[in-house]
């Protein structure tokens, strides 16, 4: 076992351990009640289901993960990954299709082997809460459609990619960045009207009162928004939310129809005006550049790790290959993307904050935005005493104790 293998196994078992640590300790943090701040909206049978809910999610996260786990060392110690590759090319295909099957085929294997775990979470654990509205028949749609999806859009998108570093040279890392970065925006732009749609519907907004609540908000902080969308959410998950997507003249809010009924109009417009202060406060734009940055850190590396013996000796492989080399280089990266994604998970709830401070500030209070987040945490049983090691490790939003007494610490202007 070379350095390779070391560092890729060391940082499998840290990671597991890690998530392992931080579920345990979320289960110990749990209260026989709730915080006093939020007993308003959490009544004991709610707080007790929202108990167990977390009890339940947390035990089936540790199922998933020691599974994943134990799938991957095996199929890596009994050589999995060179058989697969000395089978396919068998067929004698040329270097760039072995390497889309070779990538596909792993692909297909572990989505084939999620599916059960998938099906367990929204069949069985969302069922028994109340959350779950998916039929089958949406369900196995929903699938249909991501795989296309992928086809369409991954399948080419890896071609270009593999293409680059098998012949491109020194530069390859370079161009593979600029395509996979114009193709992200590309997405990103086309998302709200013509991917998002193939899921779910977007309509206009009926409630007269609440629709000119938000407008005359928008407008009051200058914010160009022509009407205000409501998606089907209730035909998947009761769970409420609302979101911005896409940019330019693509740019999104939409409320998820669970919400309506349920919020006044000042909570609802608290909401969206949280999600106007993501876009004016430019969280946005920080979100996409340092999504770009680390796309070319990533390419970079991979330029520098792809020719390395030692990472193909590390995975028993007899040949090398770029496809396979892209598989195993995602993996010895590992210890770098869990320090990052806790870097951006900690920015990402900074940023929480501030786009609760300008619903605050641009609304003239902190309350309507506190009982709606209070509201949407007792529907959605969220965890209100998460241990802190959870929140560093893997929450993108603050605990929902910290923002409603961020807001209620902070001064009305």
């Amino acid at each position: 076992m070379n350095i390779y293998a070391i560092v890729i196994l060391f940082t499998l078992l840290i990671g597991y351990a890690l998530d392992l640590l931080s579920g345990v300790l979320c289960l110990r943090s749990l209260h026989d009640e709730p915080p006093e701040e939020l007993k308003d909206v959490f009544d004991p049978d709610r707080y007790r289901k929202s108990q167990e809910y977390t009890r339940v999610r947390t035990r089936f996260g540790f199922v998933t993960s020691t599974f994943a786990l134990v799938l991957i060392l095996v199929f890596w110690l009994a050589g999995g990954f060179n058989l697969l590759d000395e089978w396919i090319r068998r067929f004698h295909w040329p270097e760039l299709l072995t390497g889309m099957v070779y990538i596909g085929a792993l692909a297909v294997g572990q989505a084939v082997v999620r599916l059960p775990f998938s099906l367990y979470s929204t069949f069985v654990i969302e069922e028994r809460f109340g959350f779950n509205k998916t039929t089958w028949k949406t369900y196995a749609a929903d699938l249909v459609k991501g795989l296309s999806l992928s086809v369409v859009l991954g399948v080419p998108l890896l071609a270009a990619v593999l293409w680059f570093f098998d012949a491109a040279g020194t530069l390859a890392w370079l161009y593979a960045w600029a395509t996979v970065t114009a193709f992200t925006l590309f997405v990103q732009y086309v998302a709200p009207v013509w991917i998002m749609p193939l899921f779910n519907k977007f309509t206009p907004l009926q409630d007269e009162e609440l629709r000119t609540a938000i407008l005359n908000y928008a407008r009051s902080v200058h914010y160009p928004l022509k009407d205000i969308l409501v998606m089907d959410g209730s035909k998947r998950s009761a769970k409420g939310n609302a979101f911005f997507t896409g940019w330019g003249r693509n740019k999104r809010i939409a409320l998820l129809d669970t919400l309506l009924g349920k919020y006044s109009a000042g909570e609802l417009v608290s909401v969206v005006a949280h999600e106007v202060g993501h876009y004016k406060l430019r969280h946005i734009i920080k979100g996409a550049l340092l999504g770009i940055l680390h796309t070319g850190v990533i390419f970079y590396l991979l330029s520098v790790f792809l020719t390395h013996a030692g990472l193909f000796d590390a995975f028993g492989m007899e040949r090398t290959s770029t496809y396979a080399g892209l598989i195993f280089f995602g993996m010895l990266y590992a210890p770098i993307e869990m320090v990052l994604s806790i870097g951006l998970n900690a920015l990402s709830r900074r940023h929480e904050y501030e786009a609760d401070r300008f619903s605050l500030e641009t609304t003239g209070s902190g309350e309507a935005l506190a009982a709606a987040l209070k509201k949407l945490s007792a529907h959605n049983l969220t965890n209100l005493t998460p241990h802190p090691l959870n929140v560093f490790l893997n929450y993108s939003h603050p605990p929902l104790r910290d923002r409603v007494r961020a807001l209620r610490t902070t001064p009305a202007p």
